[in-house]
């Protein structure tokens, strides 16, 4: 009974968990690559509360930051906005993009490259609570 649920965890954080990306394309870039790991937005405690993932690309010698909101969520057809922006150490978010009802947000390239960033990624479910939003940040990368 052990062993199962050491592998149904080691399952689930796989899962969870898919580490660094290989590539992906920003737009107007091309191939970036992911640095640090990747964040999970939730609006519950439980891990089915998990709407979107958060992660952090370099590429073109800019940072990009990247949410993805999760199929389950998209499938029950509510209305969100996904708010993706860079944060740069003592310094103003960066590169900020608003976008409703879509799948996936980059952010503007920034030139912070030389700073110490995180990725952050805002949801807002508008039918639920429009006036919340549910924020997460990628370790931060120096």
């Amino acid at each position: 009974m052990k062993r199962a649920l050491m592998v149904a965890a080691a399952l689930t954080l796989s899962v969870l968990s898919p580490g660094m990306a290989h590539a992906e394309s920003a737009p107007g870039c091309g191939p970036v690559t992911q640095i640090g790991s990747t964040a999970y937005i939730q609006t519950g405690t439980s891990s089915s509360s998990i709407v979107a993932s958060v992660k952090q690309f370099k590429g073109c010698g800019k940072n990009w930051a990247y949410v993805y909101v999760w199929d389950q969520y998209i499938s029950k057809g509510r209305s969100f906005e996904i708010l993706t922006a860079i944060y740069p150490d003592g310094a103003n978010p960066a590169g900020g993009v608003r976008q409703r009802n879509k799948q996936e947000n980059w952010s503007k390239g920034t030139n912070t490259l030389s700073q110490c960033t995180r990725a952050s990624g805002t949801f807002v479910d508008l039918v639920g609570d429009p006036s919340y939003g549910y924020q997460e940040f990628t370790d931060k990368r120096c």
